[in-house]
């Protein structure tokens, strides 16, 4: 019990931000972050996802470090679009658009890292968008 409790107090502390989060700064941040990730995926959009016609959702959770990397294992796909070919270039445009923005001590409120949660929607007549 008590090298359980060790290993969950070391930890890192994440703090979570999705469409719901209302406060200012925390919701600037991510504001921010979306438009640096739409951007670079509507440049690297994928072209077997153009040629094949595939739309399609998925939800991905993003860890970003204090100094604005992404750790190595901090992109989950919470729910899957269905197409490996969406899944993977969504992670991948994570991993080009990074390090983002240094994270404000105001957002972090004291934990070790921010979670943004977003779903982001693949469309090949319009592109990448997230909400």
């Amino acid at each position: 019990l008590d090298y359980d409790a060790k290993a969950l107090s070391k930890r890192p502390k994440k703090r979570r931000v999705s469409a719901a989060t209302k406060e200012f700064s925390a919701a600037a941040y991510m504001k921010s972050w979306e438009m640096k990730v739409e951007r670079i995926g509507n440049m690297n959009y994928p072209q077997a996802a153009k040629r094949e016609g595939l739309n399609g959702s998925l939800m991905l959770s993003v860890d970003i470090n204090p100094d604005g990397s992404v750790p190595a294992n901090g992109i989950v796909i919470s729910r899957s679009s269905g197409h490996k070919v969406l899944d993977d270039a969504a992670v991948k445009i994570v991993r080009l658009g990074a390090p983002y923005a240094t994270i404000p001590e105001d957002v972090l409120k004291g934990n070790d890292m921010l979670t943004i949660i977003r779903t982001w929607k693949f469309e090949t007549n319009r592109g990448l968008s997230t909400r």
